[in-house]
């Protein structure tokens, strides 16, 4: 079945935007085109793509269109620069990333990317257990996510492990774990979580024979906001040698003792034959890999 770039387009510009108005805008058509545009290709499939929702989502089915029109703006991008046409736009990418990778390491591997190539980067944080989906919907062209099962259509490239160490101020063990760690302290002892997702502290609490459900938990869903609660003694929580050593060193945190925990990582990208996209995996995957092992040394 031959689906027209414009209506792949117009079906891809109504999810990212999350209305009608909003993809009028962004194709530079009117509201009525735009669902006229949608009716047909919905007509000439013979299913419902986009849920008329606020905002809007796609279908199953509007889900695999929108990935198409994604890897049609990737092929365009790259037959431009091939034919050597001077005002092109950027080529726009969208990555699901997760926020310690953000708060890290990442956004130095991408601006490398930019000095070389015209692109622009949507980067879209999600926990790395959930980012895989984001690709798998058509919302990402990349994710970093912690799923190696290469998603439909993608290849699997390893980026290393994230190390997480339990830490919290001194003035906060001296209130709340004043004679060591155990169950009984921790099962009353605040803990900090990212958000109702993450289970990395609750992986922590498991193996020192806690149930997670019961401490008190502060949510804080920024990774740079995450590690200043715990540097205030709002709670303990787990945060990666890149945000802790240097507090750690200073004095200002202490360590919780074991198990440090790991979450491994991968780079997944669609299989589209793109300089642009070739350089950006590379540059990701060369500092993630630089970054995660100098973590662990």
């Amino acid at each position: 079945m031959w689906i027209a770039p414009d209506l792949a387009e117009t079906v891809a510009a109504i999810v990212d935007e999350g209305s009608f108005d909003g993809a009028a805008r962004r194709l530079r058509i009117s509201p009525s085109a735009v669902s006229q545009r949608l009716r047909a290709l919905e007509t000439q499939i013979g299913s419902v793509l986009v849920v008329r929702s606020r905002p809007t989502r796609a279908t199953e089915a509007g889900a695999v269109v929108v990935r198409l029109a994604r890897q049609y703006a990737v092929i365009g991008h790259e037959a431009s620069v091939a034919l050597g046409h001077e005002q092109r736009d950027a080529m726009h990418v969208p990555i699901a990333v997760n926020a310690d990778s953000l708060a890290t390491w990442l956004l130095p591997a991408l601006e490398r990317v930019t000095r070389d190539h015209e692109v622009t980067f949507e980067l879209l944080r999600e926990d790395e257990d959930r980012t895989a989906a984001l690709l798998d919907s058509g919302s990402a062209l990349a994710a970093i996510t912690s799923e190696s099962r290469p998603i439909a259509g993608c290849s699997v490239t390893p980026l290393g492990s994230t190390e997480y160490m339990a830490v919290a101020t001194p003035a906060y063990i001296t209130k709340w774990l004043p004679e060591g760690v155990g169950a009984d302290v921790l099962r009353r002892a605040p803990l900090i979580d990212f958000d109702r997702s993450d289970d990395i502290q609750s992986d922590w609490l498991r193996a020192h024979g806690v149930d997670p459900i019961v401490p008190p938990r502060h949510y804080v869903p920024a990774s740079e906001d995450y590690a200043a609660a715990v540097r205030l003694g709002m709670g303990w929580g787990m945060l990666p040698p890149a945000q802790a050593a240097a507090s750690i060193e200073a004095g200002t945190l202490r360590t919780l003792g074991h198990p440090d925990l790991t979450e491994p990582l991968f780079w997944q990208q669609w299989n589209i034959a793109s300089p642009v996209l070739t350089a950006i995996r590379a540059s990701v995957v060369g500092a993630a890999r630089a970054a995660l092992d100098q973590s662990r040394d």
